[in-house]
């Protein structure tokens, strides 16, 4: 019996759900997308993104699609077959057809347009024809099956049925179309029953070969229906050997083919959901941590030649095959799970979200292409160019799932609570139209060649507007009719909880500025980003043997936004690069500021090793011993002359900076040093826990101790426990954090970094001042960096332990 709603629910929430509601609602969620039909992209890159897909959705031949369908069902077939993954000789053949009826649901839901009904309605009646009578359904025989389950050589059978399961699924979810929903049942029933029959080694064993979402769709036609039959038959494709380690935050991902295991979190976070079950939900975010803290590349994307590499290896890892498209499609759709599950989250998974979609696959379709043809690899080695599908000879997976990318573009611009709260997350032209209401919210913004954003309200109501502030901003500014509100913390939102009324507008400023971003394991070499946006060097046919260098100080306005000149090479956006051979990673000459991290995991000798590799090792003085800290080693020191001593020169030429660590104060003496970097008592920086205000404070000086400019905190650090505390400094911008929260700002700071010579006394916990008392703390994970990390970037630390 299948237990689900034809009908919707009256009220606001009900019309916030597609056609089909679940019979089992979500399990530990409390922010939800809005439906397509709600969200109208009023233009720029995403709305053009999106009418070169809708018209490659109507010229695409639904029969030529059906062609091996038909055949393999001994159904008769005139049409021409398709070339490339869906030849008739392919073992792959097939998986298209489900990335087609996903996006042309996706796109008739946006438009109404019923050119795309008519498509999805003859796909489906023409699938259930080729459908057998065991409920088998694929366009290869099911013999493909006998050698997945045997261990024979096969090409990912249980991908191809997930893509033509999920395509049913949300043809008949975001449509009503009822046969969609019987021919699914009968694939399920089929899969239940091929799998039932397997021991739980023999389905592990299975397992190795990729199979893509179908424990997604699974767990998803569970909630749909409530029938308990799809949850054990999802939970068949638990993959023990990737998921016990994620269960215990373990990163085994090397070696690991990516997009075979992007959709195992997926189905881990949808099986929280359908389940309540927390090792899902903590498989899922490990991994989602994972994969973007230590195996992404500065556009979002990840993998190379398709596999993860060993962690924070980017600048080695630079070729023509990094970032296949459907790794990032799958880790958006794995952000937004994890989104809904922790909006108190919401600002770093949003600013990943927004780097992957902006500067990944918005650039991997073609522009110059009617049909809006997609990118398999988008190459980072210097001197790579993008290479794109075509009409029916190159259905691979990625020109698949970018046909459902760019159908669905405007899902993840707003979302809500289902009460009053509304999440504005990216900054894209566009309307929402609040079901059940009475509201409408327009968007007007040419994002990102400004950051700004104007909002207008019609109709009236309670609302607490949430308003993204991303992690790469500083500065940012909001006024609600013109009155400036709020203090707009960068790495969150920035809540406006009142009444509305039409014609209230809310302007939205987020200044950015142009960085350097190094790669983790060779900090010469960096990715020019403005803002959100990644920057490539233009090469036109010119080929590149190495990476371009560049000298920061070369880099100059072009007067066009977003584009820059380093002597006669051109910079600009890299979603807009096409056509021409480019490089997004530079190696950086000049004064390259320093990078190091000490995690103080030696068990003996006074050496302490910079495991950045860079080779910036420091050695232990003055009795100062080792302890254990929050996860392995920490430096004790006990106020008698211990100290670290970092080396010579550490800070040299920076123009920005940021000092994180760890920090167990055990005695709040007054004037002691965190660090205190500096050439004696005319030239330092400092932090100390307890000035002789009684306070934290950071200070900076090239004249001596009275001519300090300063950042003082509310409070002492306090003593007994672990805290994470952190300096950023940039510009005129200095930034005081504690546990990963702002607690201070200076932004009057005229001494920079660079103005002080090169420093020979740099220190963790000790004074430039003799007469000052050394640290009584222990130490851990103490880090520079050489640049001023965001706020999202401090908390991440603090989140992650770092």
């Amino acid at each position: 019996m299948i237990s689900r709603r034809n009908l919707l629910k009256a009220g606001a929430a009900a019309a916030l759900l597609p056609p089909v509601t679940l019979a089992r609602p979500d399990t530990g969620v409390s922010a939800y997308g809005f439906p397509l039909t709600a969200v109208t992209l009023t233009g720029g890159p995403f709305a053009a993104n999106t009418g070169r897909t809708h018209a490659y959705l109507k010229f695409l031949n639904m029969d030529r699609l059906l062609h091996t369908f038909r055949r393999n069902a001994g159904l008769s077939s005139s049409a021409t077959p398709c070339g490339g993954w869906e030849s008739p000789t392919t073992e792959l053949r097939g998986h298209s057809t489900g990335h087609v009826l996903t996006a042309l649901a996706q796109a008739y839901t946006g438009t109404g347009d019923t050119a795309f009904q008519t498509q999805g309605d003859y796909l489906v009646a023409q699938l259930a024809l080729c459908q057998r009578p065991n409920g088998y359904l694929s366009a290869y025989p099911e013999s493909f099956i006998d050698r997945v389950e045997t261990g024979q050589q096969v090409w990912a059978p249980y991908y191809t049925l997930h893509k033509i399961a999920q395509g049913l699924l949300d043809w008949h979810q975001l449509t009503g179309n009822s046969q969609a929903l019987q021919v699914l049942l009968r694939k399920a029933a089929w899969v239940q029953a091929r799998n039932s029959r397997l021991t739980h080694a023999q389905r592990q064993q299975m397992l190795r070969v990729e199979f893509g979402g179908i424990g997604e769709t699974l767990f998803n036609l569970y909630q749909l229906t409530e029938d308990p039959v799809h949850l054990f038959t999802a939970q068949y494709f638990d993959h023990d050997q990737v998921l016990d380690p994620l269960a215990n935050n373990v990163d085994v991902l090397a070696g690991f083919h990516a997009n075979t295991q992007i959709p195992k979190a997926i189905a881990a976070i949808r099986g929280f959901h359908a389940t309540g079950d927390t090792r899902y939900r903590d498989i899922a975010v490990n991994f989602w941590n994972l994969v973007v803290r230590r195996h992404s590349y500065a556009i979002g994307g990840n993998s190379n030649g398709e596999y993860f590499q060993a962690p924070d290896r980017i600048a080695a890892e630079l070729s023509d095959s990094t970032c296949e498209c459907c790794n990032t499609y799958n880790m958006l759709k794995l952000t937004r799970q994890l989104f809904f599950t922790d909006p108190g989250r919401a600002g770093e998974l949003m600013d990943f979200y927004e780097k992957a979609l902006f500067n990944h696959l918005l650039g991997a379709q073609n522009p110059n292409s009617a049909h809006g043809h997609h990118c398999y690899y988008v190459p980072l080695r210097a001197g790579g160019i993008k290479t794109y599908s075509n009409d029916y000879d190159d259905f691979t997976c990625c020109h698949g799932t970018g046909m459902e990318t760019n159908t669905k573009l405007a899902d993840s611009v707003y979302f809500t609570d289902n009460t009053t709260t509304l999440y504005v997350n990216l900054y894209v032209p566009s309307t929402l139209t609040w079901p059940g209401r009475g509201i409408t919210i327009r968007q007007d913004t040419t994002f990102p060649e400004s950051t700004t954003a104007r909002l207008t309200v019609t109709g009236s109501g309670p609302i607490d507007m949430r308003l993204r502030i991303p992690g790469w901003t500083s500065g940012a500014q909001v006024r609600v009719n013109g009155t400036l509100t709020g203090a707009p913390a960068p790495g969150t939102y920035l809540s406006v909880n009142r009444t509305w009324t039409s014609g209230d507008v809310v302007e939205i400023s987020l200044p950015a500025t142009l960085v350097l971003d190094p790669a983790p394991d060779d900090p010469a070499v960096r990715a020019v980003r403005h803002g959100p946006i990644v920057l490539a060097g233009q090469f036109g046919t010119g080929n590149l043997n190495a990476l371009p260098t560049l000298d920061p100080a070369t880099l100059r306005p072009t007067g066009t936004a977003l584009e820059y000149t380093t002597g006669s090479v051109l910079l600009r956006p890299f979603y807009q690069t096409h056509g021409q051979r480019y490089s997004v990673y530079w190696r950086v000459t000049g004064t390259v500021p320093r990078e190091a991290r000490y995690p103080f995991d030696e068990t003996s000798g006074s050496t302490v090793t910079d495991a950045t590799g860079n080779g910036w090792n420091g050695t232990l003085a003055g009795a100062a011993t080792r302890t254990t800290g929050r996860t392995g080693g920490a430096i004790l020191l006990n106020g008698g002359a211990a100290h670290v001593s970092l080396p010579a020169g550490i800070l040299a030429g920076a123009t920005a900076y940021t000092v994180a660590t760890w920090i167990r104060l055990d005695t709040a003496a007054t004037w002691a040093r965190v660090f205190d970097f500096g050439t004696g008592t005319g030239a330092y920086l400092f932090l100390t826990p307890r000035s002789g205000a009684g306070t934290m404070r950071y200070a900076i000086t090239t004249g001596g101790s009275g001519a300090e400019q300063r950042i003082d905190a509310p409070a002492a650090l306090p003593t007994g426990g672990w805290a994470h505390v952190a300096v950023t400094h940039t510009g005129d911008l200095g930034v005081l954090y504690l546990n990963g929260a702002e607690v201070a700002r200076n932004t009057t700071l005229t001494v920079r970094p660079s103005m002080l010579p090169s420093t020979g006394q740099n220190w963790i916990g000790r004074s430039q001042y003799s007469a000052d008392p050394y640290l009584t703390a222990a130490v851990d994970n103490f880090r520079i960096h050489s640049r001023a990390l965001s706020a999202a970037e401090v908390s991440q630390l603090h989140a992650t332990g770092q």
